[in-house]
């Protein structure tokens, strides 16, 4: 098994024949991801890698029955193809763009929460990837072999690493999710989890987090009240931060002690989560633990 996407998910690419769009659809096709279309306004009617090009997201969803899209469009569309998403009835959402403004993202969320049935991953993110069914995402593929160890993380660049670390330690991953580093984004690392917690293929849980917001505690603290437990190991970066300055993504900033690195591993590490120092103590520390 696996969360939010296999080898039978039908997904379609927003702003497919863009720069962007079709260097990373070419990838996902490459990499066996059942991609069935894309949509850009203007060309539809016409093929692009092979695949039909449609000029809205509900003409995708209805000639092909498309349940997952994924964006890459300039920062001042992404309001309304995320919009558009939802309303023509996409299941899981998945968000490259970058530089989104906050006042966008605020109403995007309002919208999610109100209609209760989509899933959206980022924005500012690498995406989904379950190894060997589908990559909906910007991540290299080659990184990540099939096995048991989820990921959740808000790194992209810490996400191959921790998948790499995990595969050179002779484990494997059942899906790897990257959830963005922005200040407003559209699913918790709570939320992940919970998938996770339900997959039967999924025996252990590893959380990548950052210095900045309370995401981290949200599931440390969710982990600990549940009856279902998994082995869950964590790194968080920032511990060097200093206080004020964003660091690397636009949600990386300690405003108090709670958005510190240490007071986070603190309260993981209380919840019954073990706390690697380093991304390169994953591996080693994923034997240890695994043979408790």
């Amino acid at each position: 098994m696996s969360i939010l996407i296999n080898k039978f998910s039908k997904i379609i690419v927003q702003g497919f024949t863009g720069k962007e769009g079709s260097f990373h659809s070419q990838q996902m096709i490459d990499y066996g991801t059942p991609i069935i279309g894309g949509v850009t306004p203007g060309k539809g009617g016409k093929k692009f890698l092979g695949k039909p090009i449609f000029n809205t997201v509900e003409e995708a969803v209805k000639a092909l029955n498309a349940n997952v899209s994924i964006i890459f469009v300039p920062p001042r569309y992404a309001y309304d193809a995320i919009i558009e998403s939802i309303d023509s009835g996409i299941k899981i959402i998945v968000c490259i763009t970058e530089g989104i403004p906050r006042s966008d993202m605020i109403k995007i969320k309002n919208y999610i929460n109100l209609k209760k049935k989509t899933i959206l991953i980022g924005p500012n993110c690498p995406g989904i990837i379950t190894p060997n069914e589908a990559k909906v995402g910007i991540m290299p593929g080659f990184i990540f072999k099939k096995g048991k160890v989820g990921i959740v993380s808000k790194s992209g660049t810490l996400t191959y690493e921790a998948a790499d670390q995990i595969v050179k330690s002779g484990y494997g991953i059942s899906t790897a999710v990257g959830i963005g580093g922005d200040p407003i984004i559209g699913t918790t690392m709570k939320y992940i989890i919970s998938e996770f917690l339900n997959d039967s293929e999924t025996d252990i849980i590893v959380i990548i987090g950052e210095i900045g917001g309370k995401l981290e505690i949200d599931a440390a603290k969710f982990l600990k009240l549940k009856k279902k437990k998994k082995i869950c190991l964590s790194f968080i970066a920032g511990k060097t931060a200093p206080k004020g300055r964003t660091m690397g993504h636009a949600g990386a900033i300690i405003g108090h002690k709670n958005d510190t690195a240490f007071y986070k591993m603190e309260i993981m590490k209380k919840c019954g989560i073990f706390i690697v120092k380093s991304p390169s103590q994953i591996g080693e520390n994923l034997i240890k633990i695994s043979n408790f």
